[in-house]
């Protein structure tokens, strides 16, 4: 008999699978939870009817590992309404005791202790729900891109230079050459503008060496990147951006509704289009907060969750924030004098994604490198794509990790990754 997951489970003889969660004794009854990925059931033996089996559940421990045989009962004090009558219960491995953190939702373990101990830490129904939601929106994004064109594409983690610069990259040895992983695929979307592929799209790991201690920051996180080509304008990007947003969060609240219930959250899918502030606009609004920003600082961490606070206020979650200072944005972004074609997206106080118009002429880049302290010698690899008839593009990139930690209303960005990365984490 093949095994089945718990949510599966409809009448007759199983074999189910699992942990065991908790354990109860009522004198001549005797039953524990069992608990896999999909739920957790009830399972029961009674000392009259199966002495041995009784037994057994006495020398179970939490989080032993177990396989159970038995008939599928309806009880409507169970978990779910059904309960499973063993008549074989094999323990498979001991989980050692005392556990080394907590499962349930009872007492809860510290983040540091809980990243130790992740694979115990997502047996927690509500961690594990964390990730199934995450696939789905991976899913939705990734659907959303396919139907409007886009293609998959891979580029190099191992990289000769980094699209950003700075003190954020993590060096390497590549065959007695200085490498870098990668801040970005930007370099290689934008390259990929003069092939003819027109509209592209990368899911995938990127990596920035902040030694921030905040609840945002993450030393290697995936990024949601897209690039396409002949755009009239930024606002092209930014009507891209929101549909897409808009359509991810849809899609993935019909589909776990399960998962988001048992979180207790309710999704919330704001209506399209999102506001755009220009840059001037949010330093005006943050001013009359009391907040005063000199034209051309950028937002920092504090003034953007002001700003969401604010936006809140008029019922806006999400929103975009355009015309920024030329000089704080990236050399591949479109200046118009000292106001660039650049884009964030911010979602309840917290950038989400990032990106804007490019710039498609080849002496204008070469230009603006050097104004940023750049040397176009070492980007030479890129700048020849622009020699040869490069289309005007844009795109952005998008931090998944912070994309869902804001539309699950969790704590730490940390909480939507299952090996996080940070100055002070390197295992597991």
């Amino acid at each position: 008999m093949e095994r089945v997951f718990t949510k599966e489970i409809k009448n007759g003889e199983v074999v189910l699978k699992g942990w065991v969660s908790q354990i109860r004794d009522l004198g001549g009854l005797k039953f524990f939870l069992l608990r896999d990925r999909e739920g957790i059931i009830q399972v029961t033996a009674k000392k009259d009817t199966n002495p041995e089996l009784f037994d057994v559940i006495s020398g179970l421990h939490r989080e032993d590992c177990v396989e159970v045989k038995g008939t599928v009962k309806v009880s409507e004090k169970a978990p779910g309404g059904k309960e499973i009558m063993a008549k074989e219960i094999n323990v498979i491995n001991k989980a050692e005791t005392p556990l080394p953190i907590e499962t349930s939702d009872k007492i809860q373990s510290g983040f540091d202790k809980r990243f130790d101990f992740r694979f115990i830490d997502l047996r927690n129904r509500k961690v594990m729900n964390v990730f199934k939601i995450k696939q789905v929106m991976f899913s939705k994004l990734r659907e959303f891109f396919e139907k409007n064109g886009f293609i998959e594409i891979q580029t190099p983690v191992i990289q000769a230079a980094g699209a950003e610069g700075g003190a954020t990259l993590f060096p390497l040895i590549y065959y007695n050459k200085e490498a870098f992983l990668r801040q970005s695929p930007q370099l290689y979307k934008q390259i990929l503008m003069a092939s003819g592929m027109d509209r592209v799209y990368e899911i995938g790991q990127v990596f920035r060496a902040e030694k921030f201690h905040t609840r945002r920051h993450l030393s290697e996180y995936v990024s949601i990147d897209m690039e396409m080509a002949w755009i009239d304008s930024e606002e092209d990007v930014m009507k891209f951006a929101e549909s897409l947003v808009h359509y991810a969060l849809k899609e993935t609240k019909k589909t776990c509704k399960e998962e988001l219930k048992e979180l207790g959250i309710e999704m919330h899918v704001s209506e399209l289009p999102f506001p755009r502030l220009t840059y001037d606009k949010a330093l005006d609004m943050l001013s009359k907060e009391g907040i005063k920003i000199e034209w051309g600082e950028d937002l920092e961490d504090a003034q953007e969750r002001v700003l969401g606070e604010i936006m809140q206020r008029k019922g806006k979650e999400w929103y975009f924030i355009y015309k920024y200072p030329s000089k704080i944005k990236p050399f591949y972004i479109m200046m118009d004098g000292e106001v660039s074609r650049g884009m964030d997206l911010d979602y309840k106080g917290m950038e989400i994604a990032s990106g804007g118009q490019r710039e498609h002429r080849y002496d204008m880049v070469v230009k603006v490198m050097k104004q940023k302290g750049l040397d176009p010698h070492k980007f030479e690899f890129y700048l020849s794509a622009f020699r040869y008839g490069m289309p005007p593009h844009g795109g952005f990139g998008l931090g998944s990790e912070r994309l869902i930690e804001q539309a699950l209303g969790l704590d730490n960005v940390k909480e939507t990754v299952l090996f996080p990365r940070t100055p002070e984490r390197l295992v597991p």
